[in-house]
């Protein structure tokens, strides 16, 4: 893959603040004076462009940030939303209406798929959901109801990879959008230079790291991004998605460290999914060769970041996967909690947590067994400390389960 210099648009950004501050001034109001009464008319009536009207509409705080991931994720523009779902459906509801069709691949985060399967269909909008892994299986699910192609490029929690490229070729022969949720793999993959339309994200996890706010972000053409603020039509604008500005302000501060902290997370996460599979258990992360998407990975990725912070490890039962994460808590090798891309690392078992609104017959045909522990693994310094844990975590979790055998 061609390398992207994101980090190097990161650095370059400079947003001067008020007073000269090295970093740019937050926006405390949540509404803007106009000279002119016929400017503000003019705006209403989508005359005007350039001006803030109101918080919900934009601020300057929001567009620094929506600037900064436009900048990383190489789109003409972007915006930020509230939360990933609000990205998310914001988009959705922008696209579609009663009628239309979406094909989704069937390992999507639990939120998106729930919101797919069982909220959409009361505005009449449906989804066919298949392996994005064989693009052939995408193509014949595509109809002339079609509107969009959802995928993620690292799908939750299974970690598969999807050919962006492919899925582009198929939208565009049947003239329907590609959205594509890069949340798991922010600089390791650049979906617009693979052909995806609009690239989603959730800014809680890698991009702002520290798992202390809630935030999301849709980038894509500048056109897309208008229509979702539109004062009488746009989705962002009358669903009110809105982020709070002082949130916008510390998530671009964060922005600045994330090709670092992307390159830590990667290297923690190969380490350990190394040394666990020595040891003889089942890894899935696609930075191991026996991944069925490594040589996919390494070919459309941009290899400085590496293959990701997350990896799944498969205990096959529901009471080993949780005495082995209560056992990691105890340990401090991080915490038992939701979520991902932060400092510290943070693990669950998704088939009874965030995948849970899957049904399971379907999470059994993905793989997607109780047994699964997926771990975010945080910046540790020193990883084969962080191993030595484990290894005790799971040797006494697995000597535990024969006692209780026997």
């Amino acid at each position: 893959m061609k390398d992207f210099k994101s980090a190097d648009r990161i650095q370059d950004l400079q947003f001067f603040g008020e007073f000269g501050g090295v970093n740019p001034s937050i926006t405390d109001s949540s509404t803007f004076t106009f000279l002119q009464a016929q400017t503000m008319s003019d705006v209403f009536e989508g005359k005007k462009e350039g001006c803030y009207l109101y918080a919900r509409h934009w601020n300057p705080s929001n567009h620094y940030l929506s600037k900064a991931l436009a900048q990383m994720e190489d789109t003409e523009s972007a915006l930020v939303t509230s939360s990933g779902m609000a990205a998310i459906s914001s988009t959705i509801m922008q696209i579609c209406q009663a009628g239309d069709e979406i094909v989704s691949s069937r390992t999507i985060y639990g939120g998106s798929y729930a919101l797919l399967k069982n909220f959409l269909p009361k505005f009449g909008i449906t989804t066919k959901f298949v392996n994005t892994t064989k693009p052939e299986e995408v193509a014949n699910a595509v109809s002339k109801r079609t509107k969009l192609i959802y995928c993620e490029t690292m799908s939750n929690p299974m970690l598969e990879i999807t050919d962006i490229r492919e899925m582009s070729k198929i939208a565009k022969a049947n003239n329907c959008l590609l959205v594509v949720d890069n949340t798991f793999s922010p600089l390791i993959f650049t979906p617009a230079h693979l052909g995806a339309d609009i690239v989603v994200h959730s800014l809680t996890k890698f991009i702002n790291g520290m798992s202390d706010c809630v935030a999301g972000a849709v980038c894509a053409s500048h056109e897309f991004i208008n229509s979702l603020y539109e004062v009488s039509s746009g989705a962002a604008m009358l669903l009110g998605p809105v982020l709070d500005a002082h949130r916008s302000a510390s998530i671009l501060k964060n922005m600045r460290t994330l090709p670092i902290r992307m390159q830590q997370h990667a290297r923690n996460a190969l380490s350990l999914s190394e040394k666990l599979t020595a040891d003889g258990y089942r890894i899935i992360y696609p930075g191991l060769a026996n991944h069925p998407q490594h040589a996919l990975i390494k070919e459309i990725s941009h290899s400085k970041y590496g293959s990701g912070g997350l990896l799944v490890i498969d205990l096959k039962e529901k009471e080993k996967a949780d005495r082995f994460m209560e056992s990691m808590q105890e340990a401090n090798v991080g915490y038992l909690a939701v979520s991902l891309g932060a400092y510290k690392t943070l693990f669950s078992a998704p088939g009874h947590s965030t995948s849970s609104e899957i049904p399971e017959e379907e999470r059994t045909m993905m793989g997607l067994t109780h047994g699964l522990v997926r771990l975010s693994i945080g910046l540790d310094d020193n990883i084969d400390r962080t191993y030595q844990k484990m290894k005790h975590c799971l040797e006494s979790v697995l000597a535990k389960n024969e006692t209780n055998e026997l």
